[in-house]
């Protein structure tokens, strides 16, 4: 009997946005899924319930965290493929709290590393990682046209080939656990593949100020909240709808044996940018609204450009994004609308309900 053949798919913080969607995705294609989550995000409880009741028979569910070793190894065990997505998100909470920061992305990678590592025929290991840790791009030429900023040289935008310079706690946290990954290939034979991904978004993700932005706006414009922008509000990112990243991690995951330890910048693309007052301005044609905001100073960490070069992953696996900004943009708009009991907060939820 193959590996594959007796064993499941673990996704640690399965019950989070990308982590539901990638669940809802494998489940559905006929696969058995094992979801590894504390629960500890707001919003996680509700995908979670909302998978159980679609899934009933093949989803699997360990309440845990990532930093429990033994909780790591129970599961991982039983893995042909682990799609490691738990992790501290925010370059905001690790400037407030380093060694939280520090124990879930390092100490929770290396625990699933271990648990892999521990198996007669190791598992595919995805991890997800970020763009942070390129840092903020100093060196790279960069100038200011109209509502947005631009490379000056540099029109693929950042690949691979782009030296690492962690920045803020966060950069750190997981541009180490990135080089784990890549390490635990080469040296102990670990089939691994790396993501450092842009903006992710799409349904079922429950955005705040400092994390999935995208989602976080078209949450505030429909509850009627201010929006606070950061900086000048030209800052630019190649956004990536999360249909599209599920198909590419399924692609990435299923050569990873044949050539284990490949890291691949993965977003949306130069086609897919978007700058946050350009956001805003889409989002008020959508809703026919202006959307109301204010203007705060620049926080530490942030980045005023990246724009992901996708040319190695449409090279090596045949995937490039089918999802267009626009197109991605309005389909979360029209999820938001049509789960605001579930998303907005109650009042907010039954004067949308009622418009």
């Amino acid at each position: 009997m193959s590996l594959k053949s007796d064993r499941v798919v673990v996704i640690t913080g399965g019950a989070g946005f990308i982590g539901s969607n990638l669940a809802d995705a494998l489940l559905t294609q006929g696969e058995r899924v094992l979801v590894l989550d504390n629960l500890s995000r707001p919003g996680t409880e509700k995908n979670l319930r909302w998978l159980v009741s679609r899934h009933p028979k093949r989803l699997q569910v360990e309440i845990g965290d990532v930093r429990d070793a033994e909780v790591v190894r129970r599961v991982v065990k039983r893995a042909h493929t682990v799609f490691h997505l738990a992790a501290q998100v925010a370059v905001t909470s690790s400037l407030s709290d380093p060694e939280h920061d520090f124990t879930v992305n390092i100490l929770g990678t290396l625990n699933v590393l271990e648990a892999a590592r521990a198996q007669a025929e190791p598992p595919v290991v995805l991890y997800t990682s970020t763009n942070k840790v390129y840092g903020q791009l100093l060196e790279v030429g960069i100038s200011l046209n109209g509502t947005r900023y631009l490379f000056e040289d540099r029109r693929k935008g950042i690949g691979e080939d782009q030296p690492l310079d962690f920045h803020s706690p966060y950069g750190c946290s997981k541009g180490a656990a990135d080089q784990y990954v890549r390490d635990y290939a080469r040296i102990f034979g670990v089939p691994t593949v790396v993501f450092r991904m842009s903006c992710i978004y799409g349904p079922r993700q429950f955005g705040n100020e400092d994390q999935g932005w995208v989602a976080h706006f078209i949450i505030s414009a429909l509850s009627g909240q201010e929006l606070t922008v950061y900086g000048d509000g030209k800052q630019v990112r190649d956004i990536l709808y999360v249909e599209d990243l599920v198909e590419a991690m399924r692609r990435a995951t299923a050569t990873a044996r044949e050539r284990p330890g490949r890291i691949f910048n993965v977003g949306g693309g130069p086609e897919n940018t978007v700058s946050l007052v350009e956001l805003l301005k889409l989002l008020g044609t959508l809703l026919e609204q202006p959307v109301p905001f204010r203007s705060a100073p620049w926080r530490p960490g942030d980045q005023k450009l990246y724009i992901t070069d996708i040319s190695r992953i449409k090279r090596e696996l045949g995937w490039a994004p089918r999802v267009s900004r626009d197109d991605g943009v309005r389909r979360l708009v029209e999820w938001v609308q049509e789960n605001a009991t579930l998303v907005l907060p109650p009042g907010l939820a039954r004067a949308q309900l009622s418009a």
